[in-house]
Order: C-alpha cells, then sequence, then structure tokens
C-alpha cells in the first residue's frame, strides 16, 4: 500500500512539474517555439512523459492553458445565486472570480500566455469563452435579471454585467500596474478576498443606479 501512494504522489508531482516547466516556456516563447524536449528538460522528464500525461504537446498545452487557473466555481453553481441576498451573491462571485490571483506568480504566468494566446492564436481561447467565460457571464446575468425584477435580458443587463466583471478582470490584466501603485492590494490572501467584499459593494451600487435610471424610463438597446 505504501508503494502505491509513493508511485501515485511521484506521479502527481511529475505531471506538476511538466505543467508548470511548460507554463514558463509557453509563456515565454509561445505554443510553437516551446519545444517539447526543452519543457522535458527543465521539468527533468523524460519525453515520453508528454504523450503518457497529455498525449501530445497540444494536450499539454490545453491543460497549461487551464488547470493552473483551477476550477472557478462562479460558474458552476448559477442555483445558488439565485436564492441568495444580492450583496451576498455578488460577493461569493467575487471571492470565486479572484480566488486565484492567490498563487501570485503562477497566475502571472497564466495571464503572459492568455496575452500571447491573443496575439498567435491556436484556437484554444474560443473554448475557454464557450465554456468558462460566457457561463460566468450567464451566473451574473441571472442575478441582475433577478434583482431587477425583468421579465427578459435586454442589452442594458449585459453592458451592466460587463462592467461589473470588469472590475475584477482589471485585477488580472494589470496585476503589474496595481502592483507597482498599491501593492497592497493584492499582496496576500486577506488582501484579495478584501479586496472581493469591496468589489461586491461598488457593484450593488452599479446596479443601484441602474434601477433608478430604469425607474425614470431611459431604457435603450
Amino acid at each position: 500500500m505504501v508503494k502505491i501512494g509513493n508511485t501515485e504522489t511521484e506521479t502527481h508531482d511529475a505531471r506538476s512539474r511538466l505543467v508548470i516547466s511548460a507554463l514558463r516556456l509557453f509563456a515565454e516563447k509561445g505554443f510553437e517555439a516551446a519545444t517539447t524536449r526543452e519543457i522535458c528538460e527543465a521539468a527533468g522528464a523524460n519525453i515520453s512523459a508528454i504523450r503518457y500525461y497529455f498525449g501530445d504537446k497540444a494536450g499539454l498545452y490545453r491543460a497549461v492553458f487551464t488547470e493552473p487557473m483551477g476550477e472557478i466555481k462562479c460558474h458552476t453553481n448559477i442555483a445558488t445565486y439565485s436564492d441568495l441576498p444580492l450583496t451576498e451573491a455578488l460577493g461569493r462571485f467575487f471571492s470565486e472570480f479572484l480566488e486565484p490571483l492567490k498563487k501570485g506568480e503562477e497566475i502571472r504566468l497564466v495571464m503572459k500566455l492568455h496575452f500571447r494566446e491573443i496575439i498567435e492564436p491556436t484556437g484554444i481561447r474560443q473554448q475557454e469563452i464557450d465554456t468558462k467565460i460566457k457561463p460566468q457571464h450567464d451566473a451574473l446575468v441571472a442575478i441582475l435579471k433577478e434583482h431587477l425584477g425583468l421579465q427578459r435580458i435586454d442589452a442594458d443587463v449585459h453592458r451592466l454585467a460587463f462592467a461589473i466583471i470588469g472590475m475584477a478582470v482589471h485585477f488580472y490584466v494589470a496585476q503589474e500596474v496595481v502592483s507597482a501603485i498599491s501593492p497592497q492590494v493584492l499582496n496576500t490572501p486577506k488582501a484579495i478576498d478584501v479586496l472581493a467584499e469591496r468589489l461586491a459593494s461598488y457593484a450593488v451600487s452599479m446596479i443601484e443606479g441602474e434601477v433608478r435610471r430604469r425607474t425614470q424610463g431611459a431604457i435603450y438597446e
């Protein structure tokens, strides 16, 4: 039994080393330029390990593109949000959305890789939009529709959702800027929890402003 446990640990460690090494090299060089040989050398793994764990280089790239972010829950539990008061629902949404930022340098590499994917697309970005970004957006839209008491979702609901999510996205894409100007905003897990709370309160104010605008009859498609 002990031997099996050690084997499982070694397997996990070897796979994790490949993912981390590939993340660094793909972020630095891109999918085409980073070779499987140098990835395996950086990870201290045999060249056959990529085929064993990921099937091929493309499979490794998919793992690198998605796994370091972890499972972001805010696109999987939409129903639980609808049962919560607005402030609590938004607090949970932002907390789950910002959780990966607690990984620090690893997430900075992830964002660098995502920027490179925009410049040198492999097609995986569309998959991320379909499986993660759109469900996250839909979760927030569902919260807004419920709070605003709407029968249908109009363009202004989407505008508001994009604006709210955009507050959180900024802390991913502008990590270096935030750290240079006000490092205490992101430098500890507690700081990120506080940020989630603040963004939730800001979002409530934005939603209240939309309620007032609709009450005044200013609705545009």
